[in-house]
């Protein structure tokens, strides 16, 4: 085997002799020529692979708060569509005894005329009771008579107790009659008479006639304070301007508290202002 004459790996610097001599317009191919250089894009300038230690000017770390929510990703074929579940009314079977419940529950026939009844003859009465009191109608003792009971039945402080006692004795009436703030008035109306049942009870005692207290026209006193403490218990009624409050429909904690108002509030009245014990 020969070589050729004319060698096209011969480097430029050793343009040989003879047959190897290289042409004059032969032309020399270097292998590291066909290494990318530094700028070389890609094919067409197409194919260059963006940089991803920069980000771009209009890239900023908050560039995507403003993007919606991604819809989260249902696998095909897991849920059929909405079109195939159409909503179409149910019908709900009755229950009798609830119905029954709730109709009971709206029914209370002739409890609200009783309790209005009821609220009328306590009110009145206390009303009546402190208009006596006050300007001595109906033979009643006037502001000064009543003020001189309280001095020998031994309360303190009897000038202002005769205008406290009349002027609550009388708004306690009025607002029993109205049906307005009920178990407040109910548990003044009953401090009220707790006082003059023990009052009554303490002139009794001194006059050694105890034992016949309830035998000449004290039984009333009683009465009342039980009416009294049953308008308390069992609420105003629908026929008041209580009505839409829960005192008028369903009394029961706010009930017992203000009996035991009214009850502590008597003897603590009691206790205070006058300090006897009728049964000593």
């Amino acid at each position: 085997m020969t070589s050729s004459s004319q060698d096209p790996w011969q480097r430029p610097d050793n343009p040989g002799t003879g047959d190897s001599a290289r042409p004059a317009g032969a032309s020399l191919v270097d292998p590291e020529d066909d290494l990318p250089s530094a700028s070389y894009g890609g094919d067409f300038e197409t194919t260059a692979i963006p940089r991803y230690d920069s980000k771009a000017p209009d890239q900023s770390a908050f560039s995507m708060v403003s993007e919606p929510e991604p819809l989260p990703y249902v696998q095909p074929g897991l849920h059929a569509p909405m079109g195939a579940y159409p909503a179409e009314p149910v019908e709900i079977d009755r229950n009798d005894v609830v119905d029954d419940q709730v109709r009971a529950a709206g029914r209370r026939g002739t409890q609200d005329l009783g309790l209005l009844i009821l609220r009328v003859a306590i009110g009145g009465l206390l009303i009546l009771h402190g208009l006596q009191k006050a300007f001595g109608w109906w033979g009643g003792p006037g502001f000064d008579g009543f003020g001189t009971s309280l001095d020998d039945m031994g309360f303190k402080y009897s000038g202002i107790l005769t205008y406290v006692a009349t002027g609550g004795q009388i708004a306690a009436g009025v607002l029993l009659v109205l049906g307005l703030f009920t178990p407040i008035a109910a548990a003044g109306a009953l401090a009220y008479g707790i006082n003059g049942l023990l009052a009554e009870a303490m002139i009794a005692h001194e006059q050694a006639r105890l034992s016949e207290f309830f035998h000449d026209g004290h039984q009333y006193r009683l009465v009342i304070l039980a009416a009294t403490a049953a308008i308390i218990l069992t609420g105003p009624g629908r026929y008041g301007f209580d009505a839409g409050r829960g005192w008028a429909r369903r009394p029961f904690v706010g009930s017992f508290v203000a009996l035991l108002i009214g009850i502590g509030a008597g003897i603590g009245i009691w206790a205070l202002l006058n300090g006897g014990n009728p049964l000593s």
